[in-house]
């Protein structure tokens, strides 16, 4: 049987981002019969322009490609200036009018209990987009203020366990919208 593919997008640019390590870990604790493939690249999408939308542009194309083969989307973003970081916008922007993103099972992972603004305006703009919210798969996780490596993220029983669990309740939730 194939592996569930799930795609993810991490907020930050930064190369030691918490969220990035986060789901990296992810994916190291995703069982063989789930896939999750990181958008490593989203620096590269062009700012988003209705007037060039209909333009073809390889980043956009990828990351619309990569999202229409998956049965999920995971989003794990810091907080910025209590909102949502501008590349992650600027990403979800690409992808409002296709219909890649309606009906998309989605997940979202918090790597700071403080950063609320940002996960309140981020299930706004993907509710607002028609994703699916899976509101039982999304976690918040206690990392504000360490910069551990995704090896060091699997180590942290509370953390590992916490990440797992919501995935499994994501997988469950995609298979029973099928």
């Amino acid at each position: 049987m194939q592996p569930m593919t799930l795609f993810a997008l991490c907020g930050s640019l930064r190369q030691t981002s918490i969220n990035k390590a986060t789901l990296h870990a992810l994916q190291t604790l995703a069982p063989a019969s789930v896939r999750i493939v990181l958008d490593e690249d989203i620096g590269l999408l062009p700012l988003f322009n209705p007037d060039i939308e209909h333009l073809s542009h390889p980043a956009v194309e990828r990351i619309k490609r990569q999202l229409a083969e998956a049965s999920g989307l995971i989003i794990a973003s810091p907080e910025y200036a209590h909102g949502i970081t501008g590349v992650l916008k600027n990403a979800l922007d690409w992808l409002v009018s296709g219909p890649e993103f309606v009906d998309k099972p989605i997940m979202l992972i918090n790597t700071s209990a403080r950063a609320y603004h940002a996960q309140q305006a981020l299930r706004e703009v993907v509710t607002t987009m028609s994703g699916k919210l899976i509101d039982d798969a999304c976690v918040t996780v206690p990392l504000l203020s360490k910069t551990p490596t995704a090896d060091d993220i699997v180590q942290m029983p509370d953390v590992a366990t916490a990440l797992t669990s919501g995935l499994a309740t994501f997988c469950e939730a995609i298979h029973s919208l099928r």
